[in-house]
């Protein structure tokens, strides 16, 4: 099973699932809609999705070839980002990216730093050589290990990282980098596309975030709201056609939902998982600047 919920301030990620959604302009109340089964639409996304992009001026069409070609490019979907974390000194920060109807993420290694109250943060796709020894002394953490379930001497961490490295790309693993130092793992990923879509009434382009602050020392101090709340700026920056960015915490872990709302989350619904209770929480574009 993937990790049960994501622990900002507390050290802790949970994993998500995915739905459909109506575009920057849509409607943020929580409404069902009728959906095809995950099969077809997985059969007909590209088709689907230039559909919707020709009627709502801007949807992206992800085609089986895209995906080939993709995995081709980007060898079965392993971060081409180099060793270094951080950028040279004065190098300029790259302007937003324009969206791409090959990537399902919108190309996250290429989005760039960020400025934040708690200092430059950088969203670094994972690479398994040099990151493995560091995700996993976290996920050993009791802390993290209570919710991720990825803990002991076996591979489980590894094999959840190859899981989506290997994959067509709906879900990228990240290092988040502070000021040049990684403090903490994110997964950003298509919540549309995932499990979670079949328990709340999702939209196409919904986006997940998954987190896990790394060091003791930079948790229980308000930096995992800073910092959610900074990621899920720049999915709505980098992310034209996603018109909201989803978590589903474990309801259990109040400093986790705390974070959430703290950073601009608003509680949408409690949902039955098969391996938690979970909150649903929603970051609405159209609220972006209200919350």
């Amino acid at each position: 099973m993937p990790p049960t919920d994501a622990s900002t301030d507390a050290g802790t990620a949970p994993y998500t699932t995915a739905g459909s959604d109506t575009g920057p302009g849509a409607d943020t109340e929580d409404t069902l809609d009728l959906r095809l089964p995950d099969e077809l639409l997985a059969l007909f996304a590209g088709k689907a999705e230039e559909a919707r992009g020709e009627a709502a001026g801007g949807a992206q069409a992800e085609t089986a070839r895209g995906a080939a070609e993709r995995a081709e490019r980007n060898g079965g979907g392993r971060s081409t980002v180099g060793t270094a974390y951080a950028s040279a000194p004065g190098t300029a920060w790259p302007a937003p990216v324009a969206p791409a109807g090959d990537d399902l993420l919108d190309h996250v290694g290429d989005w760039g730093p960020t400025a934040t109250a708690a200092g430059v943060f950088h969203l670094v796709p994972v690479d398994l050589d040099r990151d493995l020894p560091l995700i996993s002394r976290w996920m050993n953490d009791p802390a993290v290990a209570a919710f991720w379930e990825l803990s002991g001497p076996g591979t489980a961490t590894e094999d959840h990282l190859r899981a989506q490295l290997g994959g067509d790309g709906r879900s990228v693993p990240c290092l988040g980098v502070l000021d040049g130092t990684p403090m903490s793992y994110w997964e950003i990923y298509r919540a549309d596309l995932d499990p979670l879509a079949r328990h709340y009434p999702a939209r196409l382009h919904d986006t997940g975030i998954h987190l896990l602050i790394g060091g003791v020392a930079n948790r229980g101090r308000g930096l995992g709201t800073t910092l959610l709340r900074a990621v899920s700026d720049l999915v709505l920056d980098r992310r034209p056609s996603c018109a909201r960015v989803i978590a589903e915490p474990d309801l259990r872990n109040i400093p986790s939902v705390s974070a959430f709302l703290s950073a601009g989350f608003r509680f949408s619904a409690e949902v039955d998982l098969p391996d938690k209770k979970a909150a649903l929480m929603v970051r609405d574009r159209a609220l972006r600047d209200l919350l």
